[in-house]
């Protein structure tokens, strides 16, 4: 575990004082309500939802079909929710109008939107196309979550689950095969890591989002079709590089956006889910108890305790409820209710923030997101939209 000044660990001027609002659980229940029926009254049949304005990527008119920020996500979401409204048409829609083509991601491409539309009417044809997709992946350079095998690896894992059928669980193995094969250690590291090829450039990120968590918690999420001796193998080799990279400060932890010293001003630290603490809980929340991973999961627990909720928004990707979701892995983790309290305690702040925000019709980084942070601030964390549920 490296040292670190504690102001290097985050920066303030992107948290926020908690709200202080007290738990209420009928204003809860009450404002899962409300967003699903927004949610449901703003749709539009052939169009979905418009892509917010504080979403990239374009213009806030054009109707994003994706699992991130689209209308895979926000109709997986509502669905969970109890309130769907069906396939709607999403895949020939997306077919039609890619928002990126050529993408096979789960997160920002085709075998998202192929995954949610099998869920929501399953056919033969999309099983087909769905495992092509997967399998034309394997072996992705960018090696990440949102466009690599390691995120389709996930559809495979959730098929496989869903269907029983041999060929799914098959394809999963494979796809486990080859990123245990590219998890290296690196000599100035001193730890395995994996590296990234995005945007052009090689990256050794670290988080939930594009890097070693992400990576690891898709292996995680199948370690029964591992095996006994390789997830033992691979629980060790993941707390000895989560400790190598842990930044500490007065009992406080959190991890780099990247393990790269050459990317640190491009990529500052930060808490959120996609990156730093809080997204590394949720995904090493997975390995086995461990004195040394218990420690270091507590103590980034408090650091996201103490910088407070986020001012970017009450969203999972970089928000409020995305930090929340850390304090309910750790009370499953702990069964301590000190972190149940702190979820909660987030959950009212976060439905303050939606209060002062208009309308984002999103799962990553919108209104229903929040909601199924909120219902499971009621009724029990169940893990990470699609990540961990299907």
């Amino acid at each position: 575990m490296a040292a670190a000044d504690a102001r290097s660990l985050y920066d303030p001027n992107e948290h926020g004082a908690l709200a202080g609002a007290i738990w209420d659980e009928q204003r809860v229940r009450m404002t899962v309500d409300e967003i699903v029926e927004r949610t449901r009254d703003g749709f539009v049949p052939d169009r979905f939802w418009p892509r917010h304005q504080l979403d990239e990527y374009g213009s806030a008119a054009v109707a994003d079909k994706t699992f991130w920020i689209g209308a895979a996500g926000v109709l997986w979401a509502i669905d969970r929710l109890g309130a769907g409204l069906g396939e709607a048409g999403l895949y020939e829609a997306y077919l039609t109008d890619p928002e990126f083509p050529g993408s096979t991601g789960l997160m920002m491409g085709e075998t998202g939107v192929a995954l949610v539309s099998w869920k929501l009417a399953p056919n033969a044809r999309t099983e087909e196309r769905l495992f092509a997709l997967v399998e034309g992946n394997l072996a992705s350079s960018s090696m990440e979550l949102f466009n690599g095998s390691p995120g389709t690896m996930l559809a495979a894992l959730h098929m496989y689950e869903a269907t029983g059928s041999e060929r799914w669980r098959g394809l999963w193995e494979r796809c486990a095969d080859w990123l245990l094969e590219q998890f290296h250690v690196d000599p100035e590291l001193g730890c395995r890591i994996w590296v990234q090829h995005r945007h052009g450039r090689l990256i050794r990120s670290v988080g939930a989002g594009h890097g070693f968590a992400s990576n690891l918690h898709s292996l995680l999420r199948g370690r029964a079709l591992l095996g006994a001796e390789r997830a033992a193998q691979l629980e060790r080799w993941a707390i000895e590089t989560a400790s190598k990279l842990a930044l500490e400060s007065d009992g406080l932890v959190n991890w780099p956006t990247a393990a790269d010293r050459h990317w640190a001003e491009q990529f500052p630290t930060r808490v959120q889910w996609c990156h730093g603490a809080p997204g590394m809980i949720t995904s090493l929340c997975a390995l086995p108890r461990d004195e040394r991973l218990d420690a270091l999961l507590a103590a980034a627990g408090e650091l996201t305790w103490r910088a407070g909720p986020l001012n970017k928004g009450a969203g999972l990707c970089h928000g409020t409820a995305g930090n929340g979701c850390a304090f309910l892995a750790l009370h499953q983790r702990f069964q301590e209710n000190l972190w149940l309290d702190r979820a909660r305690a987030f959950a009212m702040h976060a439905i303050g923030q939606l209060s002062a925000e208009t309308p984002r019709h999103s799962l990553w980084t919108g209104d229903i997101g929040v909601a199924l942070y909120l219902h499971a601030c009621l009724n029990g964390f169940e893990g990470m939209p699609v990540l961990d549920t299907f």
